[in-house]
């Protein structure tokens, strides 16, 4: 088999696997059995922390190749692209080793700043698409600063592509999601800089969509299948799961459930419609930007009861779809910016002892379904007009009754992207300019479905706000 043969080999960095996995070139579908996972285990402490080992992270990503190697999928391989969980740091000291663990965008720990009357966030958040918070660098760097003195910083897709290539680079899209980019020159942003406390030069280089590394000749080595295949800069895992399910123009919202969920559009960067404070905005390449709203609670939620509640089934078999009268607020890992939710917020209201496990597990797709919700309604004021909507991730993926409540709760018809290796996919449309079809299943919502979600909705909507105030630390 030669390269010309049109394969690519997609790493997909997550927070609870790192997957290799080879696609066809021609429309970026997976080569069935070409996939390699490595289980990730973060390590979550009473102290707020959520952080990943590096060193196990990296070296299980690469016996992921080892397995395709062994298997003979590493043949003909024509380009190297990754799919990246966006806002992780690590500290390094001045020889570029780690001084820290990978801290995800799930750790708390922060500390405040005073930045005095002068800085207006308004302007910063609409310049970066971001908020002074604890998810992005503008905080987070402080805080490794308060207790330490690293040289430089890195995110977790930085060192694992200076691992693969000797180059500690970055791209435009990942260095969007550390909240230190200017949206519209893609370059650092000097405020930014300077209430991280950092200069740029500390931080890793941004490269431009087109930029592409080579292997390093110790991996040349270990797979000779790669030798001299381009290796294109990372993608965030937001902006590559749009453009993966087929979400990729201004009229279509792109629904993702994965480990958590987001709702987002992906438009051009250039005269793109002004920024609300509710939503965020990053980059997808050099020419895109993708705007929308993130949610802690969605495939880690569902995961978790089924596991507490010791269900037979992964689906709330025998429940209506807006018919329990429990309401759940899945707030359990708190909420993204700018609300400042913290995680343990969760509260189911109206529960009762005729309540099953079924109803429980319901409510709480329920809960999830209708913060999604939220976040596509301001998308359609924002663009316009109703958006076409695209289902896709592992989450939708494994529950039918999801999606057919994501539906319901849209009350419009949606389009279940048929790849679930969104993310992975997506990052070779960006890096080889392809367009994917979402393919898949047509929903339409049943009238009495969405009819009882709209009843519910006022309800929720007034347990929500209860359950923000009671969140609020009292002092």
């Amino acid at each position: 088999m030669t390269k010309t043969d049109g394969r690519i080999l997609a790493l997909d960095l997550g927070t609870s696997s790192a997957r290799a996995l080879v696609l066809h070139e021609s429309d970026a579908s997976p080569i069935p059995g070409a996939l390699a996972r490595h289980k990730i285990s973060p390590a979550y402490g009473h102290d707020g922390s959520a952080t990943l080992d590096l060193h196990e992270y990296v070296e299980g990503l690469l016996g992921c190749l080892d397995e395709l190697q062994q298997n003979g999928h590493l043949d003909g391989i024509g380009s190297l692209v990754l799919s990246t969980q966006w806002h992780s740091i690590v500290a390094l000291d001045n020889k570029g080793v780690a001084r820290t663990p990978v801290i995800t965008w799930a750790d708390t720990r922060t500390v405040d700043l005073d930045l005095g009357t002068s800085f207006d966030e308004q302007a910063f958040h609409a310049r970066t698409g971001t908020w002074l918070h604890r998810l992005y660098w503008t905080r987070r760097i402080p805080w490794l600063l308060a207790s330490d003195s690293p040289a430089a910083f890195a995110g977790l897709p930085d060192l694992v592509l200076e691992r693969l290539t000797g180059e500690r680079v970055t791209s435009v899209s990942v260095a969007s999601g550390t909240g230190t980019l200017d949206l519209a020159t893609g370059a650092y942003d000097d405020e930014a800089l300077a209430v991280a406390g950092v200069t740029a030069d500390r931080l890793p280089e941004i490269v431009p969509t087109g930029w592409t590394g080579t292997l390093s000749k110790e991996y040349e080595r270990r797979w000779p299948g790669l030798v001299g295949v381009p290796v294109h800069p990372p993608t965030g895992d937001g902006a590559a799961s749009n453009v993966g399910t087929g979400g990729f123009d201004a009229g279509t919202a792109a629904v993702t459930v994965g480990t958590s969920a987001a709702v987002r559009v992906v438009h051009p960067i250039e005269n793109a419609p002004e920024l609300p404070w509710e939503l965020w905005r990053y980059r997808v390449d050099d020419k895109r930007a993708v705007t929308g709203m993130a949610f802690s609670a969605a495939g880690n939620l569902h995961a978790w009861l089924t596991g507490v509640l010791r269900l037979e089934s992964d689906e709330p078999v025998g429940v209506e779809i807006g018919g329990t009268h429990a309401i759940a607020i899945p707030f359990m890992a708190g909420t993204r910016p700018p609300a400042n939710v913290p995680g343990g917020s969760g509260v189911y209201f109206g529960l009762s002892f005729d309540d099953s496990p079924a109803d429980l597990l319901a409510a709480a797709l329920q809960g999830a379904s209708l913060e999604i919700d939220r976040g596509l309604r301001q998308l359609d004021d924002l663009f316009g007009g109703r958006l076409d909507v695209v289902l896709g991730g592992g989450g939708i993926d494994a529950s039918e009754w999801w999606r057919r409540c994501l539906t319901a709760t849209f009350a419009r018809p949606t389009t279940v992207c048929a790849e679930p290796e969104v993310g992975a996919r997506g990052a070779a449309a960006v890096a080889l300019g392809l367009s994917p079809d979402p393919g898949g299943e047509h929903l339409v919502p049943a009238d009495a479905e969405a009819d009882r979600v709209a009843a519910l909705r006022p309800r929720y909507e007034a347990l929500r706000a209860l359950a923000v105030e009671a969140s609020k630390d009292p002092a």
